[in-house]
């Protein structure tokens, strides 16, 4: 790539970036209530994205054998941890780093 197209791609992508995080702001305004079709996404997005993360995540996990064990181990160690503190961000650490022991140690 040129240093002219670099210059571009980068300018693209920054334009895309801010027009997708201050779209919602110009269109939906503090004083004004978004529509009822706006308010269900907001309200089923979040469930759908992390089910389509979990799926995503155990795509290529094989559960025949042992190999599938470390991340159902870690999907409880999730589901525990946010039951305990109620903290998503603790419970997805948690998971991710308790996850990184056990392939790392036990099913090395």
């Amino acid at each position: 790539m040129t240093l002219l197209q670099q210059i571009l791609t980068v300018a693209v992508v920054v334009l895309g970036t801010m027009t997708t995080r201050f779209l919602p702001f110009l269109l939906f305004p503090e004083g004004r209530k978004p529509p009822a079709f706006i308010r269900y996404l907001g309200t089923v997005l979040p469930s759908a994205v992390i089910g389509l993360l979990v799926v995503f995540c155990l795509k290529d996990a094989v559960f025949t054998s042992w190999h599938g064990l470390p991340e159902i181990i870690a999907i409880l160690a999730v589901g525990l941890l946010y039951q305990w503190k109620k903290n998503v961000f603790l419970s997805i650490a948690g998971g991710t780093v308790f996850y990184m022991i056990l392939v790392q140690t036990l099913f090395s």
